[in-house]
């Protein structure tokens, strides 16, 4: 259905321009400014604050990842089938509880 596949890459470009890409940078200055305002040196001896920047580093290259295969999909370039998008999801699920749980318990 050639009309529902030019519905879903105009509703996967709203969601990654109009609300993915704008929620990405507003999260990351908040969190950027948190860590100015707060003073980066009060911070720099916790290891778990070191290991949730990096987790948050890996998922904004997800992100961007995301909008790379989203732009070879608009040009239906996809090469990739539903079995790499169903493992491909999980992924950031798994991070994002990881970063959860290194701001909670604070293990080192």
């Amino acid at each position: 259905d050639q009309a529902g596949i030019e519905r879903f890459k105009t509703m996967e470009r709203k969601l990654y321009r109009g609300i993915m890409n704008p929620s990405m940078v507003v999260a990351t200055a908040l969190g950027l400014w948190l860590l100015y305002e707060y003073g980066w040196t009060a911070y720099a001896s916790m290891g778990w604050l070191h290991a949730k920047i990096t987790l948050v580093v890996i998922l904004i290259a997800y992100h961007l990842y995301c909008g790379r295969l989203m732009r070879a999909f608009a040009a239906d370039k996809n090469k990739y089938g539903h079995i790499f998008y169903r493992w491909f999801n999980e992924f950031p699920v798994i991070l994002l509880v990881a970063v959860v749980s290194l701001a909670v318990v604070k293990p080192f």
